[in-house]
């Protein structure tokens, strides 16, 4: 049996990383072309206009707001016109993959530069692609991983904290995922086997969101850098990156992706949904009454969702649930890496289960 993980080829974390881009960049090339989140923009776009500036020229791309087929065609037309020889995705989690997207198509080197720690993005070698209505359109699998990734910790420290907490909701997938595939003996996102480092990184990502987490969200909400935000933005970038890559996906993701084709959802973070999609696998996998109430009171301290009110579907009928559960067991998606039974009826019974339990929580913490 073959084992096989990839891992982005730089990573670069701390206060101020940010200067280093253009160091990295002309290490690839000569001519980069930077996709920019409009937000990323107005915070410190004209630090990377200046930084960049000292190598000469370069082209300076708005992203449109969606991975989409479209802005990904109309940014790699652009890229061809201007002769980029290196793509730099600047934002979130969207930006960045369209960046390796374009990147893709040009067979051009990627350097990503997340703005928020609120999705692994920036170290996969995968972009999630949607439609233009916000839903999923499928995996775009990559041959190799971004060449470099810069994350300036004081740039996300200064970021809203429910991108943060976003981030932990994505990075909490990634040890329950890992795990189902080791036991499975389910493929990655090579189509191998995980290594053991893969495992080991996925349960480090779920050890270190459960002792800093709380921490790192109040570091963020003052604005403030700490080890433990430092470690949180890490295990939400790095190790969660690594881990659902070289681990494996699971039921968590898909159901994010059943998720997605309810319009009443599209206002929510990914890592919002995933982990609503994290807490009906634990039903779906028979955890232990104990592991489930660690996740929940996890995600309680933080404030990720615990009931489909915390996504928008409050009033969803047992007809709509049901196709979300349908769109999460579609043949070829990643809940089938799960080592269970797996069909519709089983998704939607721990999609109601996993409301219910997080609604007889709140009720109770109320009372006592």
């Amino acid at each position: 049996m073959l084992i096989s993980s990839i891992f982005p080829s730089k990573y670069i974390q701390g206060r101020g990383a940010i200067l280093c881009l253009h160091e990295e960049s002309a290490i690839l090339g000569n001519n980069p072309m930077v996709i920019i989140s409009g937000s990323a923009n107005k915070m410190f776009g004209d630090v990377i206009r200046m930084n960049l500036s000292a190598g000469g020229s370069f082209s300076f791309e708005l992203f449109g707001g969606e991975c989409s087929p479209s802005e990904i065609n109309k940014l790699v037309a652009k890229a061809k016109q201007d002769k980029n020889d290196v793509i730099i995705g600047i934002g979130g989690g969207k930006s960045l993959d369209t960046a390796k997207a374009v990147a893709y198509q040009l067979n051009k080197p990627v350097i990503t530069v997340p703005s928020l720690a609120s999705t692994d993005a920036p170290c996969s070698a995968l972009a999630v692609i949607y439609n233009e209505d916000g839903s999923f359109n499928k995996y775009l699998v990559l041959p190799q991983n971004p060449n470099v990734v810069i994350v300036d910790s004081e740039i996300i420290a200064k970021a809203p904290a429910r991108f943060l907490v976003a981030g932990m909701g994505d990075a909490l997938a990634t040890w329950f995922e890992a795990e189902s595939c080791k036991i499975k003996n389910a493929t990655n996102m090579t189509g191998k086997v995980g290594t053991m480092s893969a495992y080991a990184l996925a349960k480090l990502c779920y050890e270190t969101l459960l002792e800093y987490g709380y921490i790192a969200l109040k570091s963020c909400e003052a604005n403030v850098l700490t080890p433990a935000l430092e470690n949180i933005i890490e295990a939400n970038t790095l190790l969660s990156g690594v881990g659902f890559e070289s681990g494996g996906l699971g039921a968590s993701h898909a159901i994010h992706n059943g998720f997605t084709t309810l319009e009443e959802t599209h206002s929510y973070y990914h890592g919002e949904k995933v982990a609503f999609g994290t807490l009906a696998s634990l039903f779906i996998t028979k955890k232990s009454k104990e592991k489930i109430e660690e996740v929940y009171q996890f995600c309680e301290s933080i404030g990720l969702p615990t009931t489909l009110d915390g996504i928008g579907l409050k009033e969803i009928s047992d007809d709509k649930l049901m196709e979300v559960a349908k769109a999460a067991c579609v043949e070829g998606e990643t809940i089938h890496n799960e080592p269970c039974e797996i069909n519709p009826e089983i998704v939607f019974a721990a999609l109601k289960t996993a409301d219910l339990y997080g609604k007889n929580r709140i009720t109770k913490n109320k009372s006592s």
